[in-house]
């Protein structure tokens, strides 16, 4: 009996003032609102900046017909070989699309496909390398002791 008073006691002085409970609990349920908010507010500016910084880095592949190009094997991911290209080709641009696809015709078999302008990175022969910026040759160049080949 004695032990049930001193509950009941103990709940009364706890929960003695249900406006000011109350008021409290509404405060801090505003302050977590605003931290929620703010967390919102610093991720969407961080994917933002995250979006220009991509952007800012991806080229425009303008691609002509008659064009040789390399095609990305993208199902060379599941078996990788150690020294294997992941690039095959020489492909040859005979139609490019509006809105990227590019259809591409095998120089061997003279077999087309349509792939995404993405895929395809130009192929550069002998007089090609020629016309390219001195930066670029010496980098193509060079070894990676600095020694050139």
């Amino acid at each position: 009996m004695e032990l049930a008073h001193r509950a009941l006691w103990a709940i009364k002085n706890v929960n003695l003032d249900y406006q000011e409970a109350g008021e409290l609990r509404k405060l801090k349920l505003n302050e977590l609102e605003e931290i929620r908010v703010d967390a919102y507010e610093c991720a969407s500016n961080y994917k933002e900046k995250l979006k220009r910084v991509h952007d800012a880095k991806i080229r425009k592949g303008t691609f002509e017909v008659r064009q040789k190009v390399w095609l990305y094997n993208a199902r060379f991911k599941l078996f990788p070989g150690k020294l294997k290209s992941k690039w095959m080709g020489p492909y040859v641009i005979t139609r490019v699309g509006r809105f990227g696809d590019v259809e591409i015709e095998d120089m061997q078999s003279q077999a087309k496909q349509v792939v995404n302008g993405h895929r395809l990175k130009p192929y550069l022969e002998g007089k090609d390398v020629n016309m390219l910026d001195n930066y670029k040759v010496s980098f193509l160049l060079s070894s990676p002791d600095g020694s050139t080949a």
